[in-house]
């Protein structure tokens, strides 16, 4: 393993960004390392349910999914998005391929709360020996998060009503991937340039200060899950992660920069951070 190897989250509206896979392009060819693509796609999830007849709804910032909607969630996500990107790539000159967290049980995951959310997972595990096969063999992954099941049929035979896929946040399963690789950095790209307060990116964060705009209710909706991912990758040995828009690719200057250390920032305005 290379501390060099980054892992890219990419959110569903900057996929649409024309400068996307150009930027990508520049970093893979320039940076020469390894390199992990993890992708979400809400607005397209929400956009086929509604087309289908179905409700989206939430519940605490998660998208509750019902079995009917995990078939939703694979059509947008591992099926349409995940395909228009890989083709973008290719088309800049990126070795990548498409997969899903599905797939030879790249990603498994646990539901978090079947009773209320229904089929909405939190990693379980990530099956680096297929990253790193796909990853020697000079390709970039670029995965989509829908996981596997890993309670699916775990107790006898799988009933009707089971689901063998979970609808997992691009976020955390970025951030599992990042762990499992022990990459060097973490970038979850959004449609903001940062982490912002009085509209000015706030360039570097510690996990204290974020852990605080967490628990105080401070960071909502997507910037919230971001921090928690962030955390999660930083508490589990990634190096750094930045939070940052398109430009943030082949800028390591830009972004938000969030750092293991538990220095105050001092002096940073308190006031809602949004997605």
């Amino acid at each position: 393993m290379t501390s060099a190897t980054r892992v890219l989250k990419i959110g569903g509206r900057p996929q649409s960004d024309p400068m996307l896979a150009s930027r990508i392009a520049r970093l893979w060819s320039d940076a020469a390392c390894p390199l992990v693509i993890v992708h979400g796609g809400g607005d397209e999830v929400t956009t086929l349910q509604t087309a289908l007849g179905a409700e989206a709804r939430f519940a605490g910032g998660r998208r509750v999914t019902s079995a009917q909607d995990v078939e939703i969630v694979r059509m947008a996500l591992s099926g349409s998005a995940n395909k228009r990107l890989v083709a973008a790539l290719v088309g800049s000159g990126v070795r990548a391929l498409g997969i899903s967290g599905e797939d030879a049980a790249l990603f498994t995951a646990t539901p978090v709360d079947p009773e209320h959310l229904g089929y909405v997972g939190a990693p379980h595990r990530v099956n680096v020996e297929l990253l790193w096969h796909l990853l020697d063999g000079g390709y970039v992954p670029v995965v989509s998060p829908v996981s596997r099941n890993a309670c699916f049929g775990a107790t006898g035979p799988a009933s009707l009503g089971e689901a063998a896929a979970l609808n997992v946040n691009g976020d955390d399963a970025a951030a599992a991937t990042a762990v499992a690789l022990a990459a060097g950095e973490l970038l979850l790209v959004a449609d903001v340039p940062g982490v912002m307060s009085d509209g000015a990116v706030i360039p570097r964060l510690s996990t204290v200060v974020a852990r605080d705009l967490i628990g105080s209710g401070t960071a909502t909706g997507g910037m919230r899950a971001k921090l928690e991912a962030a955390l999660s990758a930083l508490n589990g040995g990634v190096d750094r992660v930045r939070i940052g828009d398109v430009t943030a690719i082949d800028d390591p200057a830009r972004g938000t920069l969030l750092v293991r250390t538990d220095v105050e920032l001092v002096g940073m305005p308190r006031r809602t951070l949004g997605d």
